[in-house]
């Protein structure tokens, strides 16, 4: 008989980090409030969210992040200047942000790692199990990935980490899984955790990427974690403790994704997200590709 587990109603979304590797354009504008295409990234995740029924998100935020708060609230002044032009559709626009879902803000304070900022969300999530969604990591809204993990841990308990296979020359890149297959092609046991290891040492091309079903035990692991890779407390690390003594917390299982995926944390990335979703959307696409055929043409050309 399948187990019964507490249903997911929160969603924690760290965005604390400085984004140096936007700079200069990060230097006052966080870089979860960078555009793709017309919409801040931070939105997406948002979206993400309450897609999969969460609609209760704490940002974990830190300095000069107070345009996310800004940008999820009401703006009566604009709002106003909407509705006396009659511009219905950019109104709606307008309000879609601070309609989605209920926000709370709490501050990171010292940037010491991810695991460091779920810890913060203690407070907030109490004993529930809840779902942190990294705003790097864009999920193509037609690949519901969260809806699968939220799925995997209320049938088997513990905590969900989302997977993808990597070349194993980027393995270095991310968090590392060692895994043993299930009777579901697409859940994976996780069995031990390595954070950003060297190819030759990588127990597979397995990384993880951000997006995380954590059982509420991680909290109390988090708070005896010692920083670990880069003077950080790392949340691998607290998972890795997770998945090799199911007695606290449960097993940790990994859904392994195949689907669409946007990397906004890499400016090359970043800009390949653009180009991507600005070709699929239905009022720029054509054009947009139209356009994109001529210049690579041109560009082959003079090449």
């Amino acid at each position: 008989m399948t187990q019964s587990h507490p249903r997911i109603s929160k969603a924690v979304i760290p965005a604390a980090g400085l984004g140096t590797r936007f700079l200069p354009a990060t230097k006052a504008t966080p870089k979860e409030m960078l555009p793709v295409v017309d919409k801040p990234a931070i939105q997406y995740v948002v979206e993400e969210a309450v897609s999969a029924g969460l609609d209760d998100v704490l940002m974990i935020t830190g300095r000069n992040k107070r345009p996310l708060e800004d940008h999820f609230d009401r703006n009566y002044e604009l709002e106003s200047a909407l509705e006396k032009k009659g511009d219905a559709e950019r109104l709606a626009k307008v309000r879609e942000s601070s309609d989605l879902a209920t926000m709370h803000y709490v501050r990171q304070g010292d940037p010491r790692g991810l695991g460091h900022a779920v810890l913060c969300a203690a407070p907030h999530v109490g004993h529930e199990p809840f779902a942190v969604l990294l705003g790097d990591d864009l999920i193509d809204p037609r690949d519901p990935l969260l809806q699968r993990m939220i799925e995997v841990q209320e049938r088997h308990g513990g905590s969900v980490i989302a997977l993808m296979e990597v070349a194993p020359e980027q393995v270095h890149l991310y968090g590392c899984a060692a895994v043993e297959t299930t009777a579901d092609a697409d859940v994976v046991k996780v069995s031990g955790l390595v954070e950003k290891p060297d190819p030759a040492d990588a127990p597979s091309n397995y990384a993880i990427i951000g997006r995380y079903v954590l059982d509420p035990h991680i909290f109390d692991i988090l708070r005896k974690t010692e920083p670990g890779r880069g003077g950080e407390i790392q949340l691998t690390d607290a998972l890795q403790q997770l998945a090799t003594d199911e007695k606290v917390g449960g097993p940790v299982h990994g859904v392994v994704f195949k689907g669409r995926r946007y990397d906004t944390g890499d400016r090359g990335d970043y800009l390949r997200a653009i180009v991507r979703l600005a070709c699929e959307r239905e009022d720029l696409g054509p054009d947009f590709r139209t356009w994109l055929r001529s210049y690579v043409a041109e560009e082959m050309q003079q090449s």
